[in-house]
């Protein structure tokens, strides 16, 4: 194992989705202590199963934490569970470190930011990309916003559930690069499948394409790591029917988090507001649970109105 500046950390870990599982299990992994809570029993059951110990609320997880990992579904959720009625805030011991790897506002994470240094408690924003694979192998990117002493207290155990840790600046400045790249993922897959679509009416096949593009100056990760055709990438979800992965929901969610903070400071997003036009129209279709490479069947005409 490699060395380490802190041993054995008490950490609480909140919010055990599709992500936040993997990521807790490999906290576990890593030898620290972990408190799991959640408000789907079965979620905690099964972390429990690897190690975690469950906990029966908020202030269970964190009474004794030296630090608090968060993954939940948006602002509101973040604001209310640390700082909310009965909240983090409320029991946990001053100085404890808060790492809040959701998906939220820029505006709600330097709120919370506030709050915390209000509260006498130590936070960084790290909302992370990968996906659900990555969660689970620990092969996370993490985009971290906070003070630098803030950032080095937190490095360690991002680095316990992930790859790539990077320091983006101050508060709110990990989900600033989140949005700002998740809006580039949309964009990018939305051209790579009319690309596909394109080769295929005028007689090229996927894997002929794919060969070609993936070493032109077509090549993005969409293609070369997503692939939206089935065929050549493997373990892309083109391979299992758009089974997500990410899904359809969760892009579009980002989509309106990047044109609101776009529209905050007047920044023109054309093909980001196109792009999310694209991904709500397939919400609309009844499609939210989709991969988002799934658009692909969209432009190809396969998802009917319902």
């Amino acid at each position: 194992m490699q060395s380490r500046e802190i041993r054995m950390t008490k950490i609480a870990f909140i919010g055990l989705g599709n992500m936040g599982g993997g990521m807790c299990a490999n906290l576990v992994k890593a030898g620290h202590t972990v408190a799991a809570f959640d408000l789907n029993a079965e979620a905690v059951n099964a972390v429990a199963a690897k190690g975690a110990r469950a906990a029966a609320s908020v202030a269970d997880a964190v009474k004794d934490a030296d630090v608090v990992v968060s993954m939940l579904p948006a602002g509101k959720h973040v604001l209310g569970v640390y700082f909310g009625p009965d909240g983090v805030s409320s029991h946990a011991k001053r100085g404890t470190l808060l790492i809040d790897c959701s998906t939220i506002a820029v505006t709600d994470a330097r709120e919370a930011h506030v709050q915390a240094d209000l509260s006498g408690l130590i936070m960084v924003d790290a909302p992370v990309s990968g996906g659900v694979a990555a969660a689970d192998a620990g092969t996370l990117t993490f985009m971290v916003g906070g003070t630098a002493k803030a950032f080095g207290k937190a490095e360690q155990v991002l680095k316990d559930m992930g790859k790539n840790i990077f320091h983006a600046g101050g508060s709110g400045n990990g989900q600033a690069a989140k949005i700002a790249n998740n809006m580039l993922l949309g964009i990018s897959m939305i051209g790579t499948c009319e690309a596909f679509n394109l080769a295929e009416k005028l007689g090229l096949d996927a894997e002929t394409f794919y060969k070609i593009s993936s070493v032109s100056s077509g090549q993005c990760w969409s293609m070369t790591s997503y692939c939206p055709a089935p065929g050549p990438v493997p373990t892309s979800p083109a391979n299992r029917d758009y089974k997500p992965g990410f899904a359809v929901a969760m892009m579009l969610k980002d989509l309106r988090l990047a044109a609101d903070a776009a529209r905050a400071v007047r920044a023109e997003i054309r093909l980001g507001e196109h792009a999310e036009s694209i991904y709500q129209s397939l919400s609309d279709k009844g499609q939210d649970g989709l991969d988002f490479s799934g658009v692909m069947k969209d432009v190809k005409g396969e998802i009917p109105r319902p």
